[in-house]
């Protein structure tokens, strides 16, 4: 992606309690596959540790023989997209996603946000009728979600791949353990972060969430199987802004802009 490190900065780590941090006898191994070196040194000090543990080696070589055979999304430079778009130390927001969208073209590594010029799929057409009813917002006609990121809003799905046209294929194969690191390290930040979750899935991660320090805010998932039992009418982003002032942060812009290149 190109993008220019940022120094380093006071980040608590992901290992700071004892909850998080790893067992003494836990099976480590060397770094066979290190995270891009061009994340953000809060995300790299807060993760390199997971990149030691047996189950993401095993999870990369998984990945690896998937792509060896089968069409994987969304592209490997594109994975890790989430954390290069948002720092640890600038997430105001998670917003917590299962796995990317199966089809072509669609996932770029942002939950819930497709490449420009690809169709909006359902989840996203319902997100942006809910932004309109919430504030006013009239969608627009992509789905690219960056300048969300770039706010602060951490974009992440807890399985970072998936085999093309085969939704949650790989599911149980490690991701949801590195996922569940960032979530911890997102949770060890002292300042209040607004942990935003759709459906049952996402509320699973509520144990892993100090709700004395943090915001979390639920409702049903935007699919179109599930967005009016709970999802329509719920106002997630004028809550998510009311939020992040009551805690002293600068509210999330979500008029998303008309035009867009992709980076």
């Amino acid at each position: 992606m190109g993008k220019k490190k940022k120094a380093a900065t006071a980040t608590p780590s992901l290992f700071d309690d004892a909850e998080s941090a790893p067992a003494a006898n836990a099976a480590e191994t060397p770094i066979e596959f290190p995270l891009p070196d061009d994340l953000d040194p809060s995300w790299l000090r807060a993760l390199t540790h997971e990149t030691r543990k047996q189950y993401w080696n095993e999870l990369q070589k998984f990945v690896d023989a998937e792509r060896a055979t089968h069409t994987v999304y969304p592209p490997a430079t594109d994975v890790f997209n989430a954390f290069r778009y948002t720092p640890l130390d600038k997430v105001k927001v998670f917003l917590l996603g299962q796995d990317p969208y199966p089809g072509a073209g669609q996932a770029h590594g942002l939950c819930f946000s497709v490449r420009p010029g690809v169709r909006l799929p359902g989840s996203l057409r319902n997100i942006y009728k809910e932004l309109e009813d919430d504030l006013g917002i009239k969608p627009v006609k992509h789905g690219y979600l960056v300048s969300w990121a770039k706010q602060g809003i951490l974009m992440l799905n807890a399985c970072l791949t998936v085999r093309a046209e085969k939704p949650n294929s790989h599911a149980g194969k490690g991701w949801e353990k590195f996922t569940d690191a960032a979530l911890r390290a997102v949770n060890a930040q002292k300042r209040t972060v607004v942990f935003l979750l759709w459906g049952a899935y996402a509320q699973k991660k509520i144990p892993l969430i100090d709700e004395k320090r943090h915001v979390v805010i639920k409702s049903a998932h935007p699919s179109p199987l599930s967005a009016a039992n709970g999802f329509f009418g719920s106002k997630p982003f004028s809550k998510v802004n009311a939020a992040l002032e009551e805690a002293g942060e600068k509210p999330i812009n979500w008029k998303l802009p008309e035009k867009v290149e992709e980076e």
